[in-house]
């Protein structure tokens, strides 16, 4: 990839959305303006929802699609859209009830995609992202969101310790997941109060100064041969016992 495509995919906020199943939700969220969608195929429930949203539908062949498209497998459709809204984070943090999934270093676009879609589905009330060194909501992250991304608030901060810093100012309890944590997530204490969830990046996990700033460091505890998860599944872990725990079960 070169420079020019490196700093688009950081600065992408969700405008190209490919995949069925995340063009049916950008169009059903209503959150944000739908421009154009192109379509190749039938996918007949798809044109119905753009005309409700008002978008242009365009019949292209499939060739013409897949040279517009920029995920490898965009299923027939590829929708225009306005950027993804972002959220504060000091309006996030106060909220009584926060539930917040921030990822330290993760580069990689599906991993990001099916943490938010994780997150999503377990009720957490946003997600953190950093404007630097991460990747931005591109193509593939909303095709492996599959939709999660139109109902996810997601603010982007300078940095991840900073913005601990002030969920501590904020009451919020900072939770790191680690496999090296000395608590369970399983025995998660804080599991029902406002938080903070966060991932480390693919490989090398959390950073010495996120994990300082974290007040409990957690670990998925391993039964098996191999002694680690990647980040997203991870995430699925943690966020579904962080769930259950706040459901009373």
């Amino acid at each position: 990839m070169n420079p020019r495509e490196r700093e688009r995919e950081r600065r992408d906020l969700g405008q190209q959305v490919e995949g069925r199943r995340a063009v049916v939700e950008l169009l059903t969220a209503g959150r944000r303006r739908v421009h154009e969608v192109w379509l190749s195929g039938e996918t007949r429930e798809i044109a119905e929802l753009a005309g409700a949203a008002g978008a242009r539908l365009r019949r292209v062949p499939p060739d013409q699609l897949e040279r517009k498209a920029r995920t490898e497998a965009p299923q027939g459709v590829v929708a225009f859209a306005a950027p993804v809204p972002t959220a504060d984070v000091d309006d996030l943090l106060g909220d009584p009830g926060a539930f917040l999934v921030a990822l330290d270093g993760v580069t990689d676009p599906q991993n990001l995609g099916a943490v938010m879609r994780t997150a999503e589905t377990a009720g957490a009330t946003g997600i953190v992202l950093a404007r630097h060194r991460a990747v931005g909501i591109t193509p593939a992250v909303t095709k492996a969101a599959a939709g999660a991304i139109e109902y996810l608030p997601v603010a982007f901060v300078s940095g991840i310790p900073g913005m601990l810093e002030r969920a501590a100012r904020a009451g919020v309890w900072c939770v790191g997941l680690d496999a090296n944590g000395d608590t369970s997530v399983f025995e998660l204490p804080v599991a029902d109060q406002a938080l903070v969830l966060v991932l480390g990046a693919e490989g090398r996990g959390l950073s010495r100064l996120v994990r300082t700033r974290c007040e409990v460091v957690a670990s998925i505890p391993m039964h098996g041969s191999i002694a680690s998860l990647n980040v997203s599944a991870a995430a699925a872990v943690a966020c579904a016992e962080v769930a259950r725990r706040r459901d009373g079960r």
